[in-house]
This record gives C-alpha cells, structure tokens and sequence, in this order.
C-alpha cells in the first residue's frame, strides 16, 4: 500500500528547522510533516502537522516536489515561520523517550551536508535555499 505524507522545509535565517531522531540506535534527522487526513487537503494538513509537532504557525510558500522512496512519496513544501515558539508537541512529545528520541533542532546551511539525512530530503532543503 502506498504511503502518501506531506513535509515542510522551514527556513530561518541561515538555518533549516529539522527533526533530530534517535531510534533503534540509529541518529538521523528529519523533515516535519505526517500523513492527510480523510477530506483534507496537503497544505492543511502540512499546516497542522508542523502546529502539531513544533507548536508554530507556518504559511506555504511554495510547493518543491515530490521524494519517493518505495512505497512512500512525499509532497515537499517550503514554509515560512509566522507564529509561535518552538516547542515539542503532539504525538512526538507523548512519544519521547531515551529509546525513541525527538528533539527541534536548528541546522546551520553550512552543516547540512555533516548530518544524516536522506540525500532526496537534503537536495530538497538544497532547492528551497535556493528558490
């Protein structure tokens, strides 16, 4: 079955507003998002999603494209921050712990490329820096 998410690429300053992950022993880090909900559409659902996750107001700047990996596409999207503090939230807050680990983190442009990050996800962020 396909599995269809949306992500939002934020940028602030010279930064890029990720989701640092540690599970299964394996660190990495993420684009925020998550998956539509029956009669939404992509961009409500990507507004919710980083309200839900980061506690923000985001606005949709553009749409980039598309990432497939398998069976899973994602919809990537450049945001603008317009509200709100940073601050876990959502299922990912409920779901925190040392085994399963969520934390915001700022990354700098120049760091992008010493973090691990799937490459699809790093050429996207890449394309929204750039537009």
């Amino acid at each position: 079955m396909l599995e269809v998410t949306v992500r939002g690429i934020i940028l602030d300053d010279n930064n890029v507003i990720l989701m640092f992950r540690r599970k299964n022993n394996k660190e990495y880090y993420a684009i925020p998002g998550g998956h539509i909900e029956e009669n939404e559409t992509k961009e409500e659902c990507l507004i919710r999603e980083i309200k839900e996750e980061y506690s923000i107001d985001v606005e949709i700047v553009k749409y980039l494209g598309v990432v497939k990996k398998g069976n899973k596409i994602d919809y990537i999207y450049k945001c603008k921050w317009t509200n709100g503090s940073l601050k876990l939230g959502g299922e990912e807050k409920e779901r925190n712990s040392e085994e399963n680990y969520y934390e915001i983190r700022r990354v700098t442009f120049a760091d992008l490329n010493n973090i691990d990050l799937f490459k699809e996800n790093l050429d996207m962020i890449k394309k929204a820096i750039d537009n």
